[in-house]
């Protein structure tokens, strides 16, 4: 009697080669949306979560790019546009989520500076829509949870650095997937946290706006610094 191999990869990563394999066999070609989260997790047959970690590993390789409020859009069909580091493997124990941090910090510490050299009155127009939409629904976890998303991804947009966009997405979509409901519980579930995370938005915001590298700098480390602190006592 024989049996197949027990495959012990997740079931969001076989759902991410699948879409992956289909975008680079032309299924859906760059600028193309792809269905609702609804609509993949049907045609799957699996729950929206995981669906939502399948569609943040093909954004991690920059095959699709996330709108809020817009939806999935694929980046590149291009294989050789997709070398990017993968820290899948190491998200096995909390040090190396801990890593992650520390290139988290490292990295958006260095956006928002050169986001204060470079920021377009375009970028300044967006963060202030993003900021005032967050004042008004401080407490509802999942908006704030994806507005927090939204403002470090325009806040990499504005350094006008392709490979800053790259490297804050790779990183970031390692994190939502290791801390996702920590982070949320945390940090968004309690308005008077999202309260002082809004508060320290747009102490960054301020400084890019002001055009003061070495402030915006200085509150994006201060921030991350708060959040990491939160993290850290749920991660250990």
């Amino acid at each position: 009697m024989t049996f197949e191999k027990i495959s012990s990869r997740k079931i969001y990563e076989q759902i991410a080669d699948r879409l992956k394999q289909h975008i680079l066999e032309g299924g859906w070609k760059r600028g193309d949306k792809l269905p609702s989260t609804k609509e993949l997790s049907e045609q799957f047959q699996v729950g929206r979560s995981t669906m939502r970690e399948a569609l943040s590993a093909l954004k991690a390789m920059g095959l699709i790019e996330i709108r809020q409020g817009e939806g999935c859009f694929v980046r590149s069909a291009d294989p050789s546009e997709l070398e990017m580091p993968s820290f899948a493997p190491l998200l096995l124990g909390k040090d190396a989520i801990f890593e992650l941090m520390e290139a988290r910090m490292a990295l958006e510490a260095a956006n928002a500076s050169i986001a204060a050299t470079r920021r377009t009155e375009e970028d300044l127009a967006a963060f202030r829509a993003l900021l005032h939409s967050m004042q008004e629904r401080l407490g509802d976890e999942a908006y704030g949870e994806a507005a927090d998303i939204e403002f470090h991804r325009l806040m990499s947009k504005a350094t006008h650095n392709s490979i800053m966009v790259r490297l804050l997405e790779t990183i970031s979509s390692q994190m939502e997937a290791a801390i996702r409901d920590a982070r949320r519980i945390q940090l968004y579930g309690s308005k008077k946290v999202s309260v002082r995370l809004w508060e320290e938005h747009e102490a960054i915001f301020q400084a890019v706006e002001a055009e003061n590298p070495a402030r915006a700098e200085s509150e994006m480390r201060s921030h991350l610094a708060h959040v990491e602190r939160v993290l850290r006592e749920y991660v250990q």
